[in-house]
């Protein structure tokens, strides 16, 4: 699809829901809350829609896992094994949503939505203390390589998941473990954009474009990561789900 096909208005909102994203994956997971939903109601089929996430999604996740490493916020040998079950798994999601029909992917995403705006919402406060608990790796690595197959088949809110696995599983606090679900997002978006680039299945252009405002979403999340009120991601979480569900509820004209 070339930008030609775009109104100035619609490639506005693309570029700041870009920025939006990649800020909001940044804190906790969940930009392709905002960036699926955005790249379908602008007229793009799902399976297009979601590769062309992957692409931009994974400039803004690099960056900030770049930024992150090199602040040493994290070490690699902490996050290693679970990023091989994560791009593990991804492979294998994106590979099995080739064959999917769209009209199911079309009915996923708002379920994903509702689901997780609903889960931040009932479920109580994460404190952000480490807990001295001992972690549980092998069952943190079979749940990571499970939301590695999501994140390729699907992807919207896996970020928020990696946090949450590794809040319940390897007793991190809550900053602490979206510090180190950057690389496992990361590793899940490439192995996913591999898999859908090689099905043709991304608009370059709008990738390009969403880019760069993933880029500038995700600088601005590194730096305000580091001193995040957990209270405050959560905010983001429920409001961005809630709003683009609202949204995309009423662009499949269910609410009209």
């Amino acid at each position: 699809m070339e930008l030609a096909n775009y109104t100035l208005e619609v490639l506005s909102f693309l570029f700041v829901i870009g920025i939006l994203a990649g800020f909001l994956d940044t804190l906790a997971g969940g930009g392709g809350l905002l960036a699926i939903p955005a790249l379908m109601i602008s007229g793009m089929p799902p399976l297009l829609a979601l590769g062309t996430n992957k692409l931009q999604a994974s400039v803004g996740i690099g960056t900030a896992t770049l930024l992150l490493f090199r602040k040493k916020k994290f070490g690699w040998n902490e996050v290693k094994a679970s990023v091989l079950f994560a791009f593990i798994g991804s492979l294998i999601g994106a590979i099995i949503v080739q064959f999917i029909n769209t009209e199911i992917l079309s009915l996923v995403i708002p379920i994903v939505l509702g689901f997780i705006a609903l889960y931040f919402i009932v479920s109580p406060g994460v404190k952000n203390t480490d807990r001295s608990s001992v972690p549980k790796r092998g069952s943190q690595n079979i749940v990571v390589s499970i939301i590695g197959c999501y994140d390729g088949m699907f992807g919207p809110g896996a970020g928020s998941f990696y946090v949450l696995t590794g809040v319940a599983l390897k007793r991190l606090d809550l900053i602490r473990s979206a510090i180190q679900a950057k690389p496992l997002n990361f590793a899940s978006n490439v192995a996913s954009m591999v898999v859908f680039i090689s099905f043709g299945q991304v608009a370059w252009l709008i990738g390009l474009l969403m880019m760069s405002g993933q880029v500038i979403g995700a600088s601005i999340g590194a730096h305000y990561l580091v001193k995040a009120n957990p209270k405050v991601i959560r905010l983001l979480i429920v409001s961005m789900s809630c709003a683009m569900l609202i949204r995309y509820s009423y662009s499949m004209g269910w609410l009209n």
